[in-house]
């Protein structure tokens, strides 16, 4: 991925924070392997940036940087103290009706980035699950991640046999065209692509108080990918 105007990403900003809608496929912190990651480019743009959480390379959406070590410190507490509120879109694979759901499932990291369902030697990890659109064969849904475990979401969803389209780490299946156009015909000799060529995931909103108290509420639209996707879902339910 080419390096991008860093002012363009920017959702809001004042003399605290710097919140921007992170791009799929790019790094929150810094990478000896890939040298575009996001905290590189935020302190191009301010010098002291600290990163106040991470997203997976391939989830896009709203990423918090504080610009000063005060600012840090009081989010990083309203993160340990759970009072950050997190929202995510997931694109599921299947049909499912969460209304309010609960996920209590302890969460064991095994080592080179995968996670597993562990009720003996896991930690604690809770998300709540709403529907906000079924369609012919996919599930558009609210996640918000109470703990922070890593892809917490996305080994989540896959317990309830709804893992993210695009995400074949935790069971879940390419976005294809093929599969949602009851009349698609693929040119002989070319191979098809996925919809979206990543896992559907989008950190769509943050909320937290800023220094003074004032409530804070980010929301970050949907990428390109992630839009294309929904709309052919919408189009072929």
């Amino acid at each position: 991925m080419k390096k991008l105007n860093f002012k363009d990403i920017i959702l809001f900003e004042n003399e605290n924070y710097l919140l921007v809608s992170k791009p799929a496929h790019v790094a929150t912190l810094e990478d000896r392997n890939d040298p575009l990651n996001m905290l590189g480019w935020a302190r191009e743009y301010a010098d002291d940036a600290q990163a106040c959480h991470r997203l997976d390379k391939e989830t896009s959406g709203v990423l918090a940087f504080a610009k000063h070590p005060e600012a840090y410190r009081h989010l990083a507490i309203q993160f340990e103290s759970r009072q950050v509120q997190k929202v995510y879109h997931a694109i599921a694979d299947g049909i499912h009706e969460f209304r309010d759901q609960q996920v209590s499932l302890p969460i064991k990291l095994l080592g080179k980035g995968i996670v597993q369902i562990s009720r003996q030697e896991g930690k604690p990890a809770e998300t709540w699950l709403n529907t906000l659109q079924a369609y012919r064969q996919h599930t558009l849904v609210e996640c918000k991640p109470v703990t922070g475990r890593m892809h917490q979401i996305r080994i989540h969803l896959s317990a309830l046999k709804a893992p993210i389209s695009g995400d074949e780490t935790y069971g879940g299946q390419p976005l294809l065209l093929s599969k949602l156009k009851r009349k698609f015909n693929l040119k002989s000799g070319t191979e098809e692509l996925p919809v979206i060529k990543r896992v559907a995931l989008h950190a769509f909103e943050l909320r937290f108080a800023d220094i003074n108290g004032e409530p804070l509420a980010v929301q970050a639209p949907y990428p390109k990918d992630f839009a294309v996707a929904v709309k052919q879902l919408e189009k072929n339910i």
